[in-house]
Formats: C-alpha cells, structure tokens, sequence
C-alpha cells in the first residue's frame, strides 16, 4: 500500500486516470481459491456458499494490477465484510492512516467515509456518473484476479495439498504475479479449455453489521459530498 503523501497523490492518480474517480487508492473484493477439504470436525466451514472447499482471499490492488494487500486465512463460508471487518487495512483507514483517500468495494461491503460502493437506487444524473466511474474503476480488482487465475491456474482449478500450505501458496503466487508485471510479462492468453473461475460477489450481499442499527451515516453522507462537489461538477 502506498504510505508517503508522494505515493499517495501518485496512486490516486492513477486510479483517477480511468474514469475520472477522485482520491481512490484501491479496489478491494475477496475472491476463492478452491481446495480439497481439510478433513476434520470444522471442515464444512470450508465449504462456500457454490458447494465447493475454498478460502475466501480478500485482495487490494492498484490500478497497475498489482497486488497492495492480500488476506488468505479464512475459511470459504466466511462473507467478505466479515474479513474486511477484521483486517489490518480496515484499522489502518480508521486510524486514518491514509489521511482521506479511500478504497472502492462492491455491494458487499458497508459504505463508510473511507469505503465506496456503488449506489442501490440512483435518482439523479450525477449519481449515474458516480456509479459508473466506481464500477469502471472498482473493475481492476476483477482484471487483476483473471490475470493471476490464468496465470497460476493451482489458485483457479484447486489446490490440493495440506491446508496448512496454501496461505503460502496464494500469497507467494500474488507476489509472483507483481513481479511479473513490474517485468513487464505478457498476460496469460485464456486456455479454451481450461478458463479462469471468477468469482461474481456483487450478488451475494452479506448481512452487514451496519444494517444491525440501521446505515452508517458517515459513510453515506461522505459519499453524498463526493457525488456533489466532484460528479455534481463533471455533470
């Protein structure tokens, strides 16, 4: 993750260079890595909510497609804002240690003051320009996770060795695949027979913690500020 105000300003940019979306500097979604089962009494909270063994790995990346933050520890029935709840990132934004700047999630995740998701019902023009640049953007994530499956089919296909390894497994292939793009690799072609499973979590919305006691209301009314003093504009 970018950490001087330089790398900050820079990272943003380069987000803000697709479509135009201010102060992002990461997209976030969890994506899972199917495996055989661990076996056991606590297999079955392996088992995700597609009927298959996996780990639920929550990714952030940058809009060069490389991986800035990888989580690879939990269990494949586990919901993405559970992870993301539970994740140093989440601390490091709370204690602000990345000053305003923010992340762009699906509708997965809670909207707060330091994490944007798409709106559920758009009623003004401004708001559609909001939802499609934090769509158009937010999709780097998705390019950045078909990349890696193609270009580490283990972490697409299965993993199957000791559920103790494969943390390891999946960190050391996203770390290889930073280094293959900082060299310049050329991507991976999409095998005919053998395509990349992608995971499509924009409709498994889990129960957030929020909706509990009713919406953040920080988180909607930073978002509300955006829409008007940045999209209100290129409108």
């Amino acid at each position: 993750m970018p950490s001087t105000e330089e790398e900050l300003k820079q990272t943003a940019m380069k987000f803000y260079q697709i479509a135009r979306f201010p102060r992002a500097i990461g997209a976030v979604d969890c994506t899972h890595v199917p495996m055989k089962s661990p076996g056991g009494e606590n297999a079955e909270i392996y088992r995700n909510r597609k009927g298959y063994f996996s780990i639920n790995t929550q990714a952030i990346c940058s809009a060069d497609l490389l991986f800035t933050d990888v989580v690879a520890r939990w269990h494949g029935s586990a919901y993405d804002s559970l992870i993301w709840d539970n994740s140093n990132q989440r601390r490091h934004f709370l204690h602000r240690k990345y000053g305003n700047y923010c992340l762009l999630g699906d509708s997965g995740y809670a909207q707060t003051a330091f994490k944007m998701i798409p709106l559920e019902n758009v009623t003004s023009p401004m708001q559609s320009l909001y939802n499609e640049s934090q769509i158009r953007t937010r999709n780097v994530i998705e390019r950045t996770f078909g990349i890696w499956k193609r270009r580490f089919p283990i972490v697409s296909r299965g993993i199957q060795v000791n559920l103790s390894r494969i943390p390891g497994i999946i960190v050391a292939t996203c770390l290889l695949h930073n280094i293959a793009r900082l060299q310049n690799d050329l991507e991976p072609p999409v095998h005919p027979d053998y395509p990349p499973i992608l995971d499509n979590t924009a409709d498994e919305i889990a129960v957030l913690p929020n909706n509990r006691s009713g919406p953040n209301t920080a988180g909607h009314n930073a978002r509300q500020v955006l829409i008007e003093q940045h999209f209100g504009r290129l409108g």
